[in-house]
């Protein structure tokens, strides 16, 4: 199953080295991982993507309680909370193709941010369900590139995860 861990930590060199060796150590891969500044610029939120069954997940939220930097952690439950990850896709584009290019990114709301006589490079926030989605459809045309950021999570309403 598919955990979103929000973890509140103190915004000092070597944080995110100490988290990310936690879950290496438990041998758990982090299929995502963003980290920003808070509204206080002394507090960072990491958002952590992983994969695993409920044990490890418990397991590791009590470890990473003991890490000192951390200040809080919290699992986000599936459907109360808004996630996002932004991609850029660089795309081969046939002049003939153009056209049906541009129409894709129309159709998913997605902006063409870059154009050259071969390749478009395509820009998207969205979930990670809506992303593959535009991939599937933009791949017979040629993905020459892909970069994405990690996803980042909130939860939705009034919860919210602070100090």
């Amino acid at each position: 199953m598919q955990y979103t861990l929000s973890i509140l930590v103190e915004n000092h060199a070597g944080v995110l080295s100490k988290i990310s060796g936690l879950f290496s150590r438990r041998g758990f891969n982090i299929d995502s991982l963003a980290v920003g500044v808070t509204n206080d610029p002394t507090v960072s939120r990491i958002t952590i993507v992983a994969n695993g069954d409920e044990y490890v997940v418990e397991q590791l939220e009590k470890q990473l309680n003991k890490v000192i930097p951390v200040i809080k952690v919290k699992r986000l439950t599936e459907g109360e909370f808004i996630s996002r990850e932004l991609i850029l896709i660089k795309v081969h584009c046939a002049p003939s193709k153009r056209a049906e290019i541009i129409k894709t990114a129309e159709i998913m709301q997605a902006k063409i941010v870059d154009a050259a006589p071969n390749c478009v490079t395509v820009e998207y926030c969205e979930t990670s369900a809506r992303i593959k989605t535009l991939i599937d459809m933009l791949k017979p045309y040629g993905i020459r590139e892909i970069v994405r950021t990690g996803t980042i999570a909130i939860d939705r309403g009034n919860t919210s995860v602070s100090i």
